[in-house]
């Protein structure tokens, strides 16, 4: 049986997350976390090519995680924050959901123990 495609999201919440899907690429947005490096050096400490390491930045820099510039030969990578505040957003909506609910059912225990 065939599956079909499913159509690329532009959300960035999903691109966020298809972009964070991968270990590698949480690897990536930690090594960038501490500071901007070169693609070489990202290649080597990871142990993939060049050209994967390269798949892996257009991805995040699509998920808004990542910017990449080029200076002579040298493509360097850097985490963009702003990019983390998607991802910061939408765990706090979620957040913020889960703690009224549990706000409400420890009020409604407490009512129970005082009754």
């Amino acid at each position: 049986m065939v599956r079909p495609r499913r159509s690329a999201s532009t959300d960035p919440t999903d691109l966020m997350f298809q972009a964070l899907g991968d270990p590698t690429r949480r690897r990536l947005v930690e090594m960038l976390g501490t500071r901007p490096h070169a693609v070489t050096t990202l290649a080597e400490t990871c142990g993939i090519t060049i050209t994967a390491i390269g798949q892996h930045i257009r991805v995040l820099e699509k998920a808004g995680l990542v910017t990449s510039s080029k200076l002579g030969r040298v493509r360097s990578c850097q985490l963009d924050p702003d990019g983390l505040a998607i991802l910061q957003r939408w765990l706090d909506a979620r957040r913020s959901t889960w703690e009224k609910r549990l706000d409400a059912l420890g009020a409604q225990l407490a009512r129970r123990e005082e009754g």
